[in-house]
């Protein structure tokens, strides 16, 4: 699925820093897949609306993985990447995930602790219980909001940001994220994505310092609609 200049949704944007609220299947930055990345069509985007000769910079500030969904936080000028790098570095910036999971977690709220090697090869982390020679520790907190019928819907914070972090530590606990075929879950999703979504981002300008705090809808789909 690629994005395109007409179905890019812009959840905020002034002359430093803009937010977009990705797609299952689009991908933040260039890969081998030479498929074009959301990155270029912002920068479009940019270039169109505000009738700007030559290149127009983007910064790259965080992204997601190809099969998520949600925020994604790009800077405008060199001054706000510089302060949103240092902010994500200092943990200042602040994202919250949904998921919806296969069975309900042994509790309604919890701290996961893990350490996660990364699988260069499968492009996969796997996940220890103790420090092992290679691995990271990887530290989230998540709450459960809602129990569907089939699964669970979890809202989660990260204290780390380790590879595939979410979906490795909670198909460690039993409960795969729903179409997630590499960590567990039995069948995949029609779109070839996950239900994993960047729902909402809580930040200061880096600028204005005014506080920022921007929610991404749901994608239109018949679990995520049972989540609203």
């Amino acid at each position: 699925m690629l994005t395109t200049l007409e179905n890019i949704q812009i959840l905020y944007e002034d002359n430093h820093i803009i937010m977009v609220n990705k797609r299952v299947g689009d991908i933040v930055q260039g890969d081998k897949t030479g498929d074009t990345p959301l990155n270029e069509i912002v920068k479009q985007y940019i270039q169109i609306k505000y009738q700007k000769p030559g290149d127009v910079f983007l910064g790259v500030v965080h992204r997601i993985d190809r099969p998520t969904s949600g925020i994604i936080l790009f800077a405008r000028t060199s001054k706000a990447l510089e302060r949103l790098n240092e902010m994500l570095r200092d943990k200042k910036i602040i994202k919250t995930y949904w998921a919806i999971i296969k069975n309900t977690p042994p509790k309604d709220a919890d701290t996961l602790i893990h350490f996660l090697k990364k699988n260069e090869k499968n492009n996969k982390s796997t996940t220890f219980s103790s420090e092992s020679e290679g691995s990271k520790k990887a530290i989230l907190h998540y709450k459960l909001l809602k129990i569907l019928d089939n699964y669970s819907l979890l809202e989660i914070n990260l204290e780390t940001g380790r590879h595939h972090q979410i979906r490795a530590q909670l198909a460690a606990i039993g409960c795969p994220i729903k179409g997630d075929l590499k960590y567990g879950f039995p069948r995949s999703n029609n779109d070839g994505g996950i239900h994993l979504h960047a729902r909402k981002v809580d930040f200061t300008h880096p600028v204005s310092n005014q506080n920022i705090s921007i929610t991404a809808p749901l994608p239109e789909d018949a679990i995520w609609n049972l989540c609203e």
